[in-house]
């Protein structure tokens, strides 16, 4: 599940560009990827442990980048714009394509523009939660109203309308990101931070792989209340609070070890989100010819590679010469000047 943060950055070679964020994007967006390609391997215990791994930050990454990106939002006429072009337009016109692949294969034919499907959730979530920026910014503990909001989600069966499970799940990594400022970036390129980042990937990949098989995947991906899981509010709670720290600390050992200097993918990163939109009907049908060969360490191993190709390919510029229709459209012949009342 890039989820790339769909803020419209310059191009590569454009001025004010920090590589650091496009490499960090580039480098989530690959585990997004190979993620989703491994997700029907799970049957192979490094397959599912290396899934339940990945889950438990790759998302809270993009989240808290996207919130860290949308810290100047406001209600202006450029931003409300800007909102609509890149995530309400994108978000209507792949939900729609999304219906192909599941009517094809499937013979089902859903259509809820209300109920996002697959993997646009990312882009209806990201569109609340950057409608209440505004909010976060003017609270005296916004960190500790999202997390209370967050828990208190797990209590409920929400609606899957407008992605309430995840949206409010997920909203404390968003207001992270809107908190964190270029000071508490550059305190994780300090090298004893790096070496301390690299610990506890390790250390929290070989705790995935001896827990994977007891933890249930659901807690993973934010969709269900605590009793469709089988636990009471209490346990659920806790078993929450305990996925957010996870999370944010797996992020912050990521970014850690993430290169801050230009590299051969800085480039790329600057065009996560048609990675993000794109990669799900690849996904789709190579499910499709998935036999007892993939079944298998190596055969994860070659889907996963796999993975990290497509990932690059996705971002290259003749992909988004091609999609920019869809992931980036213009849409200023759809707006006018701002109509104020008399």
């Amino acid at each position: 599940m890039s989820v790339a943060a769909p803020v419209r950055t310059a191009l590569p070679g454009e001025a004010g560009r920090d590589p650091f964020f496009d490499n960090a994007k580039f480098l989530a967006i690959v585990l997004v990827v190979s993620g989703h390609l491994i997700e029907d391997l799970r049957d192979v215990g490094v397959a599912r442990a290396a899934y339940f791994y990945v889950y438990l930050f790759h998302m809270p990454l993009f989240i808290v980048l996207s919130g860290y990106l949308s810290r100047n939002f406001t209600f202006s006429p450029g931003k409300a714009r800007k909102l609509i072009s890149t995530l309400a337009v994108p978000y209507v016109i792949f939900e729609l394509a999304y219906t192909l692949p599941r009517l094809i294969m499937y013979g089902r034919l859903d259509i809820s523009l209300l109920d996002p499907y697959y993997l646009t959730w990312f882009l209806m979530s990201l569109f609340l939660w950057r409608l209440s920026t505004p909010v976060w910014q003017q609270l005296r503990w916004p960190l500790a109203v999202a997390v209370g909001l967050s828990l208190l989600s797990g209590t409920s069966a929400l609606p899957d309308e407008l992605s309430m499970n995840r949206t409010l799940g997920l909203l404390p990594f968003y207001v992270l990101g809107l908190m964190l400022r270029p000071e508490h970036f550059a305190g994780l390129r300090r090298r004893a931070v790096r070496i301390a980042g690299a610990v506890t990937l390790a250390a929290g990949a070989a705790l995935a792989l001896a827990v994977h098989a007891e933890v249930k995947t659901e807690w993973i991906r934010w969709r269900h209340a605590n009793e469709a899981i089988g636990v009471d509010d209490l346990t659920g709670s806790l078993i929450r609070l305990g996925l957010l720290a996870a999370g944010a600390l797996l992020v912050a050992a990521f970014l850690a070890v993430t290169p801050s200097r230009r590299t051969w993918y800085s480039g790329l990163g600057a065009a996560t989100m048609y990675a993000y939109l794109l990669h799900g009907f690849v996904v789709k049908v190579a499910e499709r010819f998935y036999g007892d060969w993939a079944a298998t360490v190596p055969g994860v191993a070659v889907v996963a590679a796999f993975g990290v190709g497509l990932a690059a390919l996705l971002c290259t510029p003749p992909v988004r010469r091609a999609a920019r229709w869809a992931v980036e459209p213009r849409m200023s012949w759809a707006f006018t000047r701002l109509r104020r009342p008399a």
